[in-house]
């Protein structure tokens, strides 16, 4: 049920106004004539309050001033009262004028006229700044059970912030300061309100004296080094730290408490932007038929979003998911109605499927985003494992060089690096066909010719590590735990994970796919690795909660095939650098086609049977770096050592 509030009519509002006009000019008179009464028999004082009663209601309909509520009195109801004095007084000249004309009276002298000005300006503006007045008091003062705040920003921003919080009677905020870095600022009171700096002991005198609760960051542009340090000093301290979206985007539909929200874990990992070439970008997609596979995944949707941006002619949105897919195509209709997308609901391990997919829509560029993921999950069903991330990719590279697609651009993952799992080995085993297969035609090219005038597809891949906010990905579940009350679970307290965000790891991929000429492993720079623990208490912290106490993080043990530390380079690799400073290449040993291939064939026939331990053995005999950890298959690798 919506709670109301009580509003003025504006009919009383009219009446008040009319009031303060009669006992104004009233005042005005006693004034001009020394408060002698008798003198008041010289003017037709009826005539007087009739005309005043009439003049006031006409410019009051015209000016609308009884409109206006009360309790938001501004700047511009101020500017209209003055007018309508203004021409009030101007009306009173004119009718004395006509008035000692006609009937030789002098009904409004000019005196009582400027006197008359000044007095009704006042008694109009008092009664509604009075009431402007009682309700903040109200408003700060008149309920006890209030959240206590500072604004983070003493600006433009923060003060819009502010004053819609004060006139939102119904909400449970009171502020009581600003924060602001500049030493400018500091120091100084914005209306009323001291401006205090972000310095540990200043939050910290604000808690003892003011009791504050609550940190609104009002900062649209704010460094995330700025917010870790604001939001781990208010942790330290038990302040919640909420942000306010950007005054834009609520200013027009008005205040309410669901403008404010947590700050996300993703908000403070310390990720710069990354620059990217658009221009290159777009000469790789403009007018370009392309297909996105995984489509409707985590990768694969932010892939479309900002290939729709770059007006290719058509976008295969390749997917076996229905829903998800179906709730893609109606995003990007809306986003770009303009460029057309095809949903193409497919397994890309059918070659008949995917064979059609390429004779009907003829895609220039392939994005190869489609896999299972999954470490635990993987390591239960490794020939689905193999089928899906390696059948599949060597499927779609076939039939993009067989259809003569100008680049295939695979995602791929940092536990391809000296793999622990059976989902990690999978997708290096893909890197090794499509690097191989890419020299091989390349080769076969040189042989041979051009085939119908077309150079061979390039084969580029892309390693990165995990991204935030990713289906099954960490971050999403501790939410989920958070909600439920706990526990917090992670794996181990000396875990460590590379993060960076979907639209980041996204520009990457089309980036690499932009600058590469086939053949190369792209990695990137993933920053400092986080501690899993670390980010699990944050995020109690955050959520106003305290670990150990109000919240428990268990440590539940290592999961199949599960690494302590993850790693862009295996041992064997090095880097070579490009033109971007975060975007390198790995230097990979070459592998034979001829002989990849015949494994990779034997590898699928174990997996068609569903075979596991073959299935196993035979990605350890194509990857010897596979190294099984807290896992059924690390018996396979102990009898490899015996022999």
């Amino acid at each position: 049920m919506t709670k109301r509030s009580w509003i003025t009519p504006s009919w009383l509002i009219l009446l008040l106004d009319l009031g303060c006009s009669i006992i104004a000019m009233s005042l005005a008179f006693l004034l001009r004539l020394n408060f002698n009464l008798e003198d008041f028999s010289h003017y037709p004082m009826q005539d007087i309050v009739v005309v005043v009663v009439s003049v006031n209601l006409l410019v009051s309909l015209i000016f609308r001033t009884y409109t206006g509520i009360v309790r938001y009195t501004s700047m511009a109801d101020i500017g209209r009262i003055s007018c309508l004095s203004l021409i009030s007084a101007v009306i009173y000249y004119y009718v004395n004028v006509a008035a000692l004309y006609y009937s030789k009276e002098n009904m409004f002298p000019l005196s009582v006229i400027a006197i008359n000005f000044f007095i009704s300006t006042f008694f109009l503006l008092s009664y509604r700044l009075f009431v402007k007045w009682a309700f903040r008091y109200y408003a700060r003062y008149g309920t006890m059970n209030k959240t206590k705040a500072v604004i983070y920003n003493a600006g433009h921003s923060g003060l819009m912030v502010r004053e819609a919080i004060n006139n939102d009677i119904e909400g449970n905020i009171k502020v009581c300061a600003f924060l602001d870095d500049k030493l400018t600022r500091t120091g100084k009171r914005l209306e009323g309100l001291p401006i205090c700096s972000t310095s540990k002991s200043s939050l910290e005198r604000l808690v003892k004296q003011e009791k504050i609760k609550l940190l609104i960051v009002a900062e649209e542009a704010l460094e995330s080094w700025q917010l870790n340090n604001l939001v781990d000093t208010c942790i330290s301290l038990n302040i919640r730290v909420q942000k306010v979206l950007p005054v834009n985007k609520w200013i027009n539909a008005g205040w309410s408490s669901s403008q404010l929200q947590d700050i996300k874990i993703e908000d403070l990992l310390d990720r710069s932007v990354i620059s990217i070439n658009n221009e290159q970008v777009s000469r790789e997609a403009k007018g370009k038929a392309i297909l996105v596979t995984g489509a409707a995944g985590s990768i694969g949707s932010e892939l479309v979003r900002q290939l729709i941006k770059l007006s290719p002619s058509v976008i295969i949105l390749c997917d076996k998911a229905e829903s998800p897919l179906h709730e893609l195509e109606v995003d990007i209709m809306e986003l770009s109605p303009t460029v057309p997308i095809v949903p193409y609901i497919a397994d890309i391990c059918d070659r008949t499927r995917m064979q059609q997919l390429f004779e009907v829509y003829e895609p220039t560029v392939v994005y190869h985003a489609a896999a299972y993921k999954h470490v635990p999950m993987m390591e239960k069903n490794p020939s689905v494992a193999v089928l899906n991330n390696v059948l599949g990719t060597k499927i779609l590279a076939e039939l993009a060089v067989e259809f003569n697609v100008e680049k295939f651009v695979m995602v791929s993952t940092d536990k391809a690096v000296n793999p622990t799992n059976v989902m990690g080995a999978s997708k290096r085993i893909a890197e090794i066909f499509t690097q191989s297969y890419n020299h091989h035609v390349n080769r076969q090219f040189k042989k041979t010719g051009p085939v119908f005038g077309n150079p061979p597809t390039r084969f580029i891949t892309t390693r990165f590590g995990n991204v935030l906010g990713s289906n099954g990905s960490v971050i999403p579940r501790f939410k989920q735990q958070l909600e439920k009350g706990g526990p917090l679970t992670v794996t181990h307290p000396e875990i460590t994970r590379y993060f960076m965000t979907i639209p980041e790891a996204c520009q990457l991929v089309l980036e690499a796919g932009a600058m590469g000429q086939g053949g190369e492993i792209f990695v990137f720079d993933m920053g400092k690795p986080v501690r899993i623990a670390e980010l699990a208490h944050k995020m109690i912290r955050m959520s106003g909660k305290e670990p150990g106490k109000d919240i428990q993080v268990v440590y539940t043990g290592l999961r199949p095939g599960e690494k302590l530390y993850e790693e862009l380079l295996n041992n064997a690799e090095n880097t070579v650098s490009t033109y971007h400073e975060k975007i390198m290449i790995a230097r990979v040993r070459e592998y034979d086609f001829v002989e990849v291939n015949n494994n990779i064939d034997k590898l699928i026939a174990a997996a068609r049977k569903h075979y596991i331990t073959p299935t196993v053995t035979l990605m350890k005999q194509l990857v010897p770096e596979f190294i099984s950890k807290n896992s059924a298959y690390e018996q396979l690798d102990k009898d490899k050592i015996k022999l």
